[in-house]
């Protein structure tokens, strides 16, 4: 079942510019304080120089100014986290491709991405969770996108049915240099963790941060 984890970085954000937003205010009350005391018990015969008392007021007006500035700047930080978490949830139920190595295996499918800079051959790995390879293969790759799917079938001839998977490709063209290889992972998106400072797409127990996915799209039926 598809699900959402309710966001605590909003109110996080929001509860640290109050907490400074009251800090100010404390600070402008005593300016006030100070200044009033000041213009009560000034000398009658050597009143407050006209020059000194305008540069305090100008302190005061930026004082007031930045406690203004504070509170539409909660304001917006509110309103912009409920807008990235209605767009969040709004990926549940979409294939989004993404920016990584690390996928999940379910129904007897991984699948991997991948774009090479040039052609050569190519040593693919795939380890588990705890970093022991499950299964490696050579072959050869061209430049430009590909892709690999593994149905779970380890080298010691065990099938793995489920969970996280993280692909490795080291490839080399015809005089042994290495081949710059960048991959992408694949899969539906089934919940969303909004607990962080960027919400991270669920698909299974992998998860996607939002400024990784490079594409969006309606699974296929």
């Amino acid at each position: 079942m598809a699900s959402v984890t309710p966001t605590s970085s909003g109110s996080t954000y929001t509860s640290s510019v109050s907490s400074s937003r009251k800090s100010i205010a404390d600070n402008f009350d005593q300016f006030l304080s100070l200044l009033t005391t000041q213009l009560q018990n000034q000398n009658p015969l050597d009143p407050l120089d006209t020059n000194q008392f305008t540069q305090q007021l100008v302190q005061f007006s930026q004082v007031e100014q930045q406690i203004k500035s504070n509170e539409m700047l909660a304001s917006l930080a509110d309103a912009s986290n409920a807008n990235r978490s209605a767009s969040a949830a709004g990926y549940i139920g979409m294939t989004i491709s993404a920016d990584g190595a690390r996928t999940t295996l379910a129904n007897g499918k991984a699948q991997w991405n991948w774009d090479a800079a040039r052609g050569g051959n190519a040593t693919i790995t795939v380890t588990d969770s705890t970093g022991a390879t499950v299964y490696s293969k050579t072959q050869a790759i061209d430049a430009g996108p590909g892709s690999f799917t593994w149905n779970g079938q380890t080298d010691g001839g065990g099938l793995k049915t489920s969970g996280d998977y993280t692909i490795k490709i080291a490839a080399k063209d015809s005089a042994n240099n290495p081949i710059k290889v960048t991959t992408e992972i694949n899969g539906v998106v089934d919940g969303v963790d909004l607990t962080g400072s960027i919400p991270i797409l669920k698909i299974g127990s992998t998860g996607v941060a939002l400024d990784l996915v490079k594409s969006l799209r309606k699974p296929t039926t």
